[in-house]
């Protein structure tokens, strides 16, 4: 044999014995996630609670994958923060993907109570949450009736004063 076919069998047996030890190879681990999706959720309410509304967040934004309710809970955490563009878009995707969610239809029809703008869409959906579960009435009810009052008082201020 010549120097060089020595040298191709050198560096053959030293790439054959790499990847039989599986030294200095790249490896992909891939790891399974321990908890469940309501696991997250669970573990993102117990974040919420003390305040640790990134963690929160953070839970609920895995648990959403497999569980729709999770995008109401982070739109909870958003309105608790005072980021009502975000808590309006995550009760959205709450619906979106369960429109029989009562939680959420009443929860955005809070946020658009609270900004004092798309009154009659809040309207529209505080009467589908209080349609859609009656068993939270006293809830949904009073989500309605604060908005009609948000509705008429703009009404009142435009009249003339009755003598």
């Amino acid at each position: 044999m010549t120097g060089l076919s020595m040298r191709r069998l050198y560096v053959l047996h030293v790439l054959l014995l790499l990847l039989l030890c599986g030294c200095g190879l790249p490896r992909i681990i891939v790891l399974d996630d321990p908890l469940t999706p309501e696991e997250h959720l669970n573990l993102g309410v117990s974040y919420e609670k003390k305040g640790e509304y990134d963690a929160a967040l953070k839970e609920y934004a895995i648990a959403s994958r497999h569980l729709p309710a999770a995008f109401l809970y982070a739109g909870n955490v958003y309105f608790a923060r005072g980021e009502m563009d975000h808590a309006e878009e995550h009760y959205r995707k709450a619906l979106d993907k369960d429109p029989r969610n009562a939680d959420a239809c009443n929860n955005l029809a809070w946020v658009y109570y609270t900004r004092g703008k798309d009154l009659q869409e809040a309207e529209r959906l505080a009467s589908r949450a209080l349609e859609l579960n009656p068993g939270k009435a006293a809830l949904y009810q009073d989500t309605l009736q604060k908005i009609r009052e948000k509705m008429v008082v703009p009404l009142q201020q435009g009249l003339p004063a009755l003598k």
